[in-house]
Parts: structure tokens; C-alpha cells; sequence
């Protein structure tokens, strides 16, 4: 039977629209007002590009670059701009991969094989300061190393490279450096670090993803800030990652893991010839690769060019720069550390202020800024990614006035509080052994139903989750996220085929 093309036309409309219903619950990736998470450049026309490129190829897959040597040829391209950006030479060699976690768990895949074949390690660890990603401890889960964290100094927010070094062992296969920490935007050591590192014959990697596109432009420009050495060019640095779906502005998801040579990246990869199909040679975690996300990386970072990310860089800094100083003039906030780059985390200065609370209230005002939990030396926060489209003067200054004005509603609506003989019951559970009765008393407690629905203000929830131990919020959390997915079937109010 021939098929209907306006019932086809129909059908499509009804998906399209189905899917922009979706998408009007969520926040807006442009515009510069959901402050992480995504990036915008402000710069017209380059989302469209993207889109045209991504299409190209569409059905493009690097998996079998013999078959499709264009992945090769925009590879190449890419990883090498990455290269000489981030001091790398001839020997430099690079990998795309879909992202920064995706990225950093090669590198320490590739740490973790370098210390069995060549040193004999067989009970791998891998150093790292508190403030290192969270990708590095999950890489450290699925690969089997331990994991040594280290304190950061208490004021600054900075790994001390003696105190990284003191953690060094025999079976340290890696060490980790935030070029910048995502919580606080300051720049780790990096120098001494990766000295201190080679000294012993040990990896050192430079966990680059937000910050080194960034970075490596801000230094260029005219008016550029000293930085400290945080790139390849550093002795020691063994490998650096930097995401380009951040800072160089490209669709999700785009990143690239450097290599100081190509012997050093061969221990990341995986190759398998006995069995009877195709041979496989796999240089990231993936089997078949979407060839879209490259191209349309690719794509943006020709349009853009060096001058341009340049440019981009340095209004970004000058954003930065006057978003910290105006925040450190509102009443009832500081800013954390130093930053180095454009990452801003602010907490309250005094009692009465709930950051917690100023989020909600600042999503209230169509910003969204990004709780972060109290954690060691590091106070309860708001985090802040400044990216080109925030940075001009007048949005600058629209986000400084709501942020004062939410600090004002905080203060008078006061701090989210728990209950203490609640959240004392709660730290008496075991989390290795919580019932399914147990764990909806315990989300409950944080405002969190059977139904998975989240509350409109998410301040008593976080309060909650602050307050109970680390590993009962650790086992409370997959608990959660698996109630906003639920099982396979249609659900209520939306049906499950739209035909």
C-alpha cells in the first residue's frame, strides 16, 4: 500500500511537537542564563552550521576509519589545532572522544596499563586532589585502582604540591592535576606537580576539560592575565584533557585526550583479532562512533578560528572579573579563593544566608546557578560558568541585580531547615543494607515521594543530602535519579506512540 504523505507530514509535525513540548520544561541553553552545564557563545549563525555539519554525517561511523577516512582527515584537523594550542610538538599524539568523563577515563585507562607493562604495578592507585572531577574517581571504580585523595589547602582551594608528592607511591600509576577545578576555578600547581611526579617515573595528567580552550586563547590576547604553566610545554605533564563542547563552543559531545607521544596513548587502546569478524581497534571507549559530533565540532572551530575564540576569551575574563568584584559588594556573599579562570563559586558571607535558597530564588528569576554542597574546607556554594554570552556589561549587571534581590528573599525567608531527630535517624541507617521502606524514608525526608516528582524548590532537598553522611547520600542518589526514570512503558499523561 502507498504510504499517505500528508499522513506522513502529520505524523512528523505531531513528533516535532511532541518533542517541543518536552523541551519546554527545561531550562534554555542559550542566552547565557543557566550558568553550567551548557555553553554559548552568543555568535549567530553557528549553532545553524553545527546542525548542517552534524547532518552531513549523519551516518558516518568511526569505527572503521578504512571505510571512512573523513573521520581520519577531521580528527587529525581537530586534535592537531589541540596540539598547538596546548603545547604540544611533533611528538604529541591525540584522541577524540565524546566528552570530558570519556576522556579522563582513558587517561586513566591508559595510566593503569603504562604502570603494569612497564613498571610491574599491580595494585594500581591513582593520586588526586578533593577537588578533582568525579569522572576520575569513576574511572578509578571501573578500572580497578585505588584512589588516594589529598586535601586541598583550606583558603585557596589549590592542590599543595607537597602534599601531592607525599602521596606518591610505588604503585602510583597516576597523578591528577585540575587546570581548572570545576568547584572553584583555580589552577592547580601544575608545575610542581608534574615534577614532582616524574621524579618518581610516574603519569602525570592535566584535567584541562573546562578550562584549557579557554585558557589557552586567554593567553593569547592582548591584555592577557599571567596564568601559570598548566599545558603539555610543563615537564612532567604526561597527558591533558579539554573538552571543545565547552569553551571552543561545539555541540555535545566533543573533547580531546593529548598525549605527550603516541607510545604512551598505544597502552589506552584496545585491539582484539581472535575471533572470526572484522578486526577490531578501538582508540576510545566506544565501538561504533557517531561521526556527527566531530564534524560538527570540526565545523565550529573553523568558523570561529583562533582569533576569534581569542576574543571570545578575553570578554569572557573581563565578565568574570566583574561578576566576582560585583558579587563580593552584595551583602551576605563572598566569592571562594581566587579564580583563575571562569569559574565562580560564591557563598554566603554570615548567617541568614542559605546559598541553597538564593538558587531557588535566582530560578525563580530565570537564572539557574548550580548548588554545590558543602564538602571538607568548601562551605555550601553557588557555581557560577561565565561563558561569552553572559559577557557583556548589561547582562553582567541584570545578573548582579537579581542576585541581590534573591539575597534579599533568602534572608527573609531563611535558611532550609532538617529536622534533627529526623536526620539523626537517617545517619543511623546502614547504607549497605537500606530497605526499600528505608530509602522512601529517607527521600522523604528530603521532600521526595514515591512518585519520583521533585519539589518545586530544591533548597530542603539539598539541605537533607548535605547533612546526611557521605556514603548514605551516596546510596540515596542512584535511588532518586531511578525514580525520574522509571521502567520501560508508556507513562501517565503521555502516551507511548503518538500515532
Amino acid at each position: 500500500m502507498a504510504t499517505d504523505p500528508v499522513s506522513d507530514e502529520a505524523r512528523d509535525r505531531q513528533i516535532l511537537d511532541r518533542l517541543g513540548s518536552l523541551r519546554a520544561r527545561d531550562l534554555p541553553v542559550r542566552g547565557g542564563r543557566t550558568m553550567a552545564y551548557v555553553y554559548d557563545s552568543g555568535l549567530a549563525g553557528v549553532e545553524e552550521l553545527a546542525a548542517a555539519a552534524a547532518e552531513r554525517f549523519a551516518g558516518v561511523n568511526g569505527l572503521d576509519m578504512t571505510v571512512f577516512p573523513s573521520v581520519v582527515a577531521l580528527e587529525n584537523d581537530i586534535t592537531a589545532r589541540a596540539a598547538r594550542l596546548l603545547g604540544g610538538d611533533e611528538h604529541t599524539a591525540a584522541t577524540f572522544t565524546s566528552g570530558g568523563t570519556e576522556s579522563c577515563l582513558l587517561a586513566v585507562l591508559t595510566a593503569r596499563e603504562h604502570a603494569r607493562r612497564t613498571r610491574g604495578v599491580t595494585r594500581p592507585e591513582l593520586v588526586v586532589a578533593d577537588t578533582a572531577h568525579a569522572a576520575f574517581h569513576k574511572a578509578a571504580a571501573l578500572f580497578g585502582l585505588s584512589v588516594v585523595v589529598v586535601p586541598v589547602d583550606p583558603l585557596t582551594y589549590r592542590a599543595r604540591a607537597e602534599d601531592m608528592a607525599a602521596a606518591i607511591s610505588d604503585r602510583t600509576a597516576l597523578v591528577v592535576a585540575s587546570a581548572p577545578s570545576y568547584a572553584h576555578g583555580v589552577i592547580d600547581p601544575v608545575e610542581e606537580i608534574a615534577a614532582a611526579a616524574a621524579r618518581r617515573g610516574v603519569l602525570c595528567h592535566v584535567d584541562a576539560c573546562i578550562g584549557g580552550w579557554y585558557l589557552g586563547h586567554l593567553r593569547l590576547g592582548p591584555d592577557a592575565p599571567r596564568l601559570p604553566a598548566f599545558d603539555l610545554s610543563t615537564p612532567g605533564v604526561t597527558s591533558l584533557s579539554v573538552d571543545l563542547h565547552k569553551y571552543a563552543y561545539t555541540p555535545k559531545g566533543a573533547s580531546v585526550l593529548l598525549f605527550s607521544d603516541a607510545e604512551l596513548r598505544r597502552h589506552g587502546w584496545f585491539a582484539h583479532a581472535s575471533w572470526p569478524g572484522y578486526p577490531v581497534v578501538n582508540a576510545t571507549l566506544q565501538g561504533s562512533k557517531p561521526a556527527g559530533p566531530l564534524a560538527a565540532a570540526w565545523a565550529v572551530v573553523e568558523r570561529i578560528g583562533t582569533d576569534g575564540y581569542t576574543r571570545l576569551s578575553s570578554r569572557v575574563h573581563h565578565a568574570a572579573t566583574a561578576l566576582a568584584q560585583g558579587i563580593e559588594s552584595i551583602k551576605g556573599l563572598r566569592v571562594l579563593g581566587r579564580p583563575d579562570a571562569s569559574l565562580i563559586a560564591v557563598a554566603a558571607d554570615g548567617p541568614g544566608i542559605d546559598p541553597f535558597v538564593v538558587a531557588d530564588e535566582m530560578r525563580d528569576a530565570g537564572w539557574y546557578l548550580q548548588p554545590q554542597p558543602a564538602f571538607g574546607g568548601s562551605p555550601a556554594n553557588l557555581h557560577l560558568t561565565v561563558t561569552a554570552a553572559v559577557a557583556d556589561e548589561r547582562t553582567v549587571r541584570q545578573l548582579l541585580d537579581a542576585l541581590a534581590v534573591a539575597v534579599g528573599a533568602a534572608r527573609e525567608r531563611g535558611p532550609a531547615e532538617v529536622d534533627p531527630a529526623l536526620a539523626a535517624a537517617a545517619r543511623m541507617l546502614d547504607p549497605d543494607a537500606l530497605t526499600p521502606g528505608e530509602v522512601s524514608a529517607a527521600l522523604a525526608l528530603a521532600g521526595v515521594g514515591d512518585d519520583g516528582e521533585l519539589p518545586p524548590r530544591m533548597a530542603p532537598v539539598l539541605a537533607v543530602l548535605q547533612v546526611l553522611p557521605p556514603e548514605l547520600t551516596k546510596r540515596l542518589l542512584p535511588e532518586l535519579v531511578g525514580r525520574l526514570y522509571r521502567a520501560a512503558g508508556p507513562r501517565q499523561g503521555g502516551p507511548a506512540d503518538v500515532s
